[in-house]
């Protein structure tokens, strides 16, 4: 059975510019926390991604540090199917 500390709402923040070797955690929370994040974003105007695997892995980085090597390919899968969502609004 589930407690309600494990049904908490989790959420990672990403960054990625030019000239980083990999994304960047720029938020991480649970709960409260949690849901500001998502509704900054959604906000922002930025594509909300739900994956409770990635953002349990991603909760053990540190805010602002690089996603660590063994997250590049699941991250990278994300941008690419983002870029396509981006590609077909356009």
């Amino acid at each position: 059975m589930k407690s309600r500390k494990d049904e908490e709402r989790r959420a990672a923040a990403l960054t990625y510019k030019q000239g980083f070797y990999a994304p960047v955690v720029v938020a991480r929370g649970k709960g409260v926390m949690a849901e500001a994040i998502i509704a900054c974003a959604r906000e922002a105007g930025v594509y909300v991604h739900e994956s409770p695997e990635l953002v349990n892995l991603l909760m053990q980085v540190d805010t602002d540090a690089f996603i660590p090597p063994e997250l590049y390919r699941a991250v990278a899968e994300v941008l690419v199917w983002l870029y396509g969502i981006e590609q077909e609004r356009q």
